[in-house]
Formats: structure tokens, C-alpha cells, sequence
């Protein structure tokens, strides 16, 4: 039986994260977490595709990505990103309430 891969796999990625900061070629950590978010969101509702749950919680991941990026870039306060936040969810699940958006994705 072979070992298992993870360790040498960790140890990679590592390295990697440390030569990319070390560089400078890696973005700040909330940067990063931002484009982690959005990225997150955007493939998960593509993955998902439109449910009454993901057409609710993917596109807040999105939200919540660009808040921090630009609170963090100074063009938006805290207050303005929670009030919008709060805003886009309600929305959104008003939205979620159609009876054209289905329960579950159907399974093929």
C-alpha cells in the first residue's frame, strides 16, 4: 500500500504561498479573501445552477467578497455594506419565494 500523497501535497502549496508572499506576487489577505468569496459564489451557482437556496446564499457570497474588498479599499463604510447587505438579502429572498424557481435541482 502506498502512502498517502497529502503531506507532500501540503508541503507544496506551502512553499508555494511563501514564495508567492515572500515575492510580493500574492495580494493582501483581505484581498485575497475577497476574490475566495466571490470566486466561491460565482462557481457554486454555476455548479448549483437556480434553486430557492442558491439563488439566496450564492450571490451574497459575491456580495459579502466585493463588500470587503471595497471596505477595505476605502470606497464604502461598514454601515453602507450592512445596510446594502441587508437590502440585497431581502431581495433576494422575495425572490426565492416564486414558484418559478424551483425547490432542488432536478438530477439527470
Amino acid at each position: 500500500m502506498k502512502p498517502s500523497a497529502t503531506q507532500a501535497f501540503i508541503l507544496i502549496i506551502l512553499g508555494a504561498l511563501w514564495l508567492l508572499k515572500s515575492t510580493a506576487l500574492l495580494p493582501d489577505t483581505t484581498t485575497l479573501l475577497a476574490i475566495l468569496l466571490a470566486s466561491a459564489g460565482a462557481g457554486l451557482l454555476l455548479i448549483d445552477g437556480i434553486t430557492k437556496s442558491s439563488i439566496v446564499t450564492n450571490p451574497m457570497l459575491i456580495y459579502t467578497g466585493a463588500a470587503i474588498y471595497l471596505f477595505d479599499a476605502n470606497k464604502l463604510r461598514l454601515s453602507h455594506s450592512l445596510a446594502l447587505g441587508m437590502i440585497l438579502l431581502g431581495i433576494l429572498m422575495l425572490i426565492a419565494r416564486s414558484d418559478r424557481i424551483p425547490e432542488r435541482r432536478l438530477k439527470k
